[in-house]
């Protein structure tokens, strides 16, 4: 048993301490994974990868219901806080009292097919509770991979499968949400 694991476990038994070891094993490799993650982002977005990493600790050490069987639970809860993170700010900028990003233009260049960043996250995020709804294990690889910047083979550990399955399920699950962005716009 590794020395994450053991630590790991220690936080679901509510030792003392346990999270401050915690992060040390961790954050060099939330941080990659949020650098990945913001690396995607539009470039005007003003989240840095090492803020984006400090919100989701947050998140992950004072949900009451924290307990991570092994490494890859973890980045998997890991992956899913970042989501929610960004989810929240893009829909945070976007609302009409924070300006929304409105620009003024012209009404004679108006393209509807634009989109703005944040319009995109949005999107993608409603089509990804679509597919949670229809198929959760399809739409937890597209969290961990996607938002959490996990390898295939390290969804697969967390999810208990094949990386084979993990390739059929992101390959189906890109095709269904290019889909179903697709519709929308």
């Amino acid at each position: 048993m590794t020395d994450l694991t053991q630590i790991l476990q220690a936080v679901e038994r509510g030792e003392e301490n346990s999270s401050e070891r915690l992060l040390p094993l961790v954050y060099d490799e939330l941080r990659r994974l949020a650098a990945i993650k913001m690396s995607r982002e539009a470039q005007n977005q003003t989240l840095q990868p090492t803020a984006l990493v400090h919100e989701a600790w947050l998140r992950l050490t004072t949900d009451e219901e924290m307990g991570w069987q092994n490494r890859g639970h973890f980045f998997g809860a890991a992956a899913e806080a970042m989501r929610r993170i960004l989810i929240e700010r893009a829909r945070r900028r976007s609302r009409l009292k924070h300006g929304g990003g409105q620009v003024r233009i012209d009404i004679q260049e108006l393209e509807l097919a634009d989109t703005t960043p944040d319009e995109k996250v949005l999107l993608i995020n409603e089509a990804l509770e679509r597919l949670q709804a229809e198929d959760p294990e399809k739409a937890r690889v597209v969290v961990m991979k996607f938002f959490g910047g996990l390898t295939n083979r390290e969804v697969a550990e967390s999810l208990n499968v094949t990386e084979r399955t993990v390739e059929r399920h992101w390959a189906y699950a890109k095709a269904w949400l290019f889909g179903a962005v697709r519709q929308e716009l």
